[in-house]
């Protein structure tokens, strides 16, 4: 598919998304291999339940995750979903490479940045053949900032302002994209560029959650402030808030200090005690931000998809929010269901 092509349709940059969207990384093998069928189910699945926004990524198993969304959203109505891909890696064949290698279980691949202009375009030309489409809702440059590049962030950054983000506006002018942002784990490199280049969307992992918003306070009020859209991904911390027993074992993608499990057991305790879900309240908690279009789940089978689609619908008592916000849980300036 030749990227030159003018004059495609895409939605307008305002669709509605669906408030629950799929994550897709888990079904690009992230952290173990996920069989195909399960992954199609889980797919389909969620489109039947009414998730309606499904969000993915090249280097989500190295096209992996885009490959098996395209497939089975060929089967449904074009207008029934928006979808959301991003571009800033290009993906390579890698004979002979084997493992686990940036936690996705896909062997034959390698992925490595490229913001340039040629790199953004090339990849999202990769994307739309992979998933089968002529446009993407949503486009994403993914992971700048100095938690990913560390000493290379000013020289990321500055390519970022001058190449990669100027084509995708380029490709959004064309009609291949209906929006176009950011996709981070960190408020920092979004406070830098959005007074530097109007973005539509922001995707923010892991920072505007029920566990934390401090890391988050600054970029959420200007998103507000300027009409910034905001899907959250990442809403239990990597596992933090996960499960309905009792705090899992990592935090940001890595094993959970004990101050911050004796922490998260505290938000267990008073939803235990009030009736609520830890799962439901950290799902529904970044949904009542005025910023906030969407909150993205990782899902690869059916029984995520079914535990994703009850906490967003299971009652969380007023009491709840009111207990967690006398024990200083939550901010007292950030809005709650």
């Amino acid at each position: 598919m030749s990227l030159s092509k003018a004059g495609l349709s895409a939605p307008p940059r305002g669709t509605p998304l669906s408030p629950l969207a799929f994550g897709g990384a888990p079904v690009g093998n992230l952290y173990g291999e996920v069989d195909e069928a399960e992954a199609a189910r889980a797919i389909g699945h969620a489109w039947e339940g009414g998730i309606r926004h499904f969000d993915t990524a090249p280097y989500y198993g190295f096209g992996l995750s885009e490959s098996r969304l395209g497939h089975v959203l060929a089967g449904l109505p074009r207008a029934s979903y928006t979808l959301s891909s991003k571009v800033g890696r290009i993906i390579e064949d890698a004979a002979g490479r084997r493992g686990q290698d940036d936690g996705f279980a896909v062997d034959g691949r390698i992925a490595r940045f490229d913001y340039s202009r040629a790199g953004v375009r090339r990849s999202l030309e990769a994307s739309l053949r992979r998933l089968r489409l002529e446009h993407v809702d949503m486009l994403f440059l993914h992971d700048i900032g100095a938690l990913t590049h560390g000493d290379r962030h000013p020289q990321v950054l500055a390519q970022a302002l001058d190449e990669a983000l100027p084509e995708m506006a380029r490709m959004r002018e064309e009609g291949l994209v209906g929006a176009i942002g950011i996709g981070v784990n960190e408020e920092a490199v979004c406070l830098e560029v959005m007074p530097r280049f109007p973005l539509d969307v922001i995707m923010l992992a892991g920072r505007y959650t029920l566990f934390e918003q401090d890391a988050s306070k600054a970029v959420m009020e200007r998103a507000a402030a300027t009409g910034v859209s905001v899907l959250v991904a990442g809403p239990y911390n990597s596992g933090l808030l996960g499960a309905e027993e009792g705090p899992g074992a990592t935090y940001n993608y890595a094993p959970a200090s004990p101050e911050v499990i004796a922490r998260a057991q505290r938000y267990y305790d008073i939803c235990h005690r009030t009736g609520a879900e830890v799962g439901a309240a950290a799902l529904q908690f970044p949904l009542a931000h005025p910023a906030v279009s969407a909150v993205v789940c990782g899902l690869r089978s059916v029984a995520e998809v079914d535990a994703a689609l009850h906490r967003q619908r299971a009652p969380v008592p007023p009491a709840t929010w009111a207990a967690l916000r006398k024990e200083g849980l939550i901010d007292p300036t950030v809005p709650t269901p």
